[in-house]
């Protein structure tokens, strides 16, 4: 593939305004059409980003020539149907995480899309960040010895409205979906699928979860402790610790700038690696880079992971009694 990687928006809402701008930075890439449930809303995002096509529904989208890959940006509960209609239609996609509101879903998705040689990422952009790049190659390179826990937390402090999707049950409202799932997969991607999950939280008066501790617990004893929340706000950082020193991934650790690894008797070094435009860039040049090598998944952010994180966000919500379900 020689030309512009041709992309469609599914759903123009608040995050999808955000990482659009990053296609300014991104060679070979460009933005073509824009779908939505309201075609109002469709028209004002393409003229808002210069967008050629808006359509009002996203079959309408998903059925455009003219778009190789699509990136589902709707409320959680959504993902799934587009994104299983998406790879019937033949077309490559990148799902905003959470990648769905099920566990069920994820893996339906999933399989699918391995039947069908699809290229399918959810957009977890945490990992595709510079400085959690170099923390990675720290660790590989035994800075800080056997690693044996994570630590990391991710909150903001929301006023209830059972009015707003944050607190809708059936939009896929609640902590762990919006934020919980970068605490989860930040410890997936350095300790790896754990072996127990256990979660204590609370609940708003929707049904969907407030706040919530995770402790994962893996067979050798090693750890993550996690805590997301919406009802207050924290400080958004994560630590990996190790046999012989520690790193830190200062605030906020899912988009972070400088890491801080401490090594023992050493004193701390801090290590500072900027993003390209808001951050979102490296995502989409890892699709990019992917489809033009003809790969159906990334060995960055994996599919396997992907279904592992969506399993233990699934364990968590059942412990709390919360009940999400995909949209027809």
């Amino acid at each position: 593939m020689t030309r512009d990687i041709r992309w469609g928006i599914a759903g123009p809402g608040r995050i999808a305004e955000k990482l659009v701008e990053d296609f300014a930075v991104v060679d070979g890439a460009r933005v073509t059409a824009v779908g939505s449930r309201s075609l109002e809303r469709a028209r004002a995002f393409a003229d808002r980003h210069g967008v050629d096509r808006a359509y009002g529904s996203y079959s309408e989208l998903l059925a455009d020539p003219d778009v190789d890959v699509v990136y589902v940006a709707t409320p959680h509960p959504q993902h799934a149907s587009i994104a299983r209609a998406a790879v019937l239609a033949g077309k490559a996609l990148l799902v905003e995480k959470a990648f769905t509101a099920t566990s069920a879903g994820a893996a339906a998705v999933i399989e699918l899309a391995r039947s069908r040689d699809v290229f399918v990422m959810e957009a977890m952009w945490t990992r595709f960040q510079p400085a959690v790049l170099r923390m990675q190659e720290l660790i590989a390179d035994g800075a800080i010895g056997e690693v044996r826990s994570v630590q990391a937390d991710l909150g903001v402090q929301r006023v209830f409205d059972a009015q707003d999707r944050l607190f809708a049950l059936e939009l896929g409202g609640g902590a762990l979906l919006d934020l919980g799932v970068y605490v989860v997969s930040f410890a997936q991607m350095i300790l790896g699928t754990p072996g127990s999950v256990t979660a204590v939280g609370s609940l708003f008066p929707t049904g969907v979860d407030a706040e919530a501790a995770l402790l994962l617990g893996y067979a050798d004893g090693r750890s993550a402790v996690l805590t997301t929340s919406l009802r207050n706000a924290l400080p958004g950082q994560a630590r990996v610790f190790g046999a012989t020193g520690w790193i830190d991934v200062l605030p906020r650790f899912h988009h972070p700038r400088t890491i801080v690894l401490h090594r023992s008797d050493s004193q701390p070094e801090t290590i500072v690696r900027a993003q390209l435009g808001a951050g979102y860039a490296h995502q989409l040049i890892e699709v990019n880079e992917c489809l033009r090598a003809g790969r159906t998944e990334s060995a960055v952010m994996p599919l396997d992971d992907t279904l592992a994180v969506q399993q233990v966000l699934q364990q968590a919500a059942d412990q709390l009694g919360v009940h999400h379900a995909e949209a027809p």
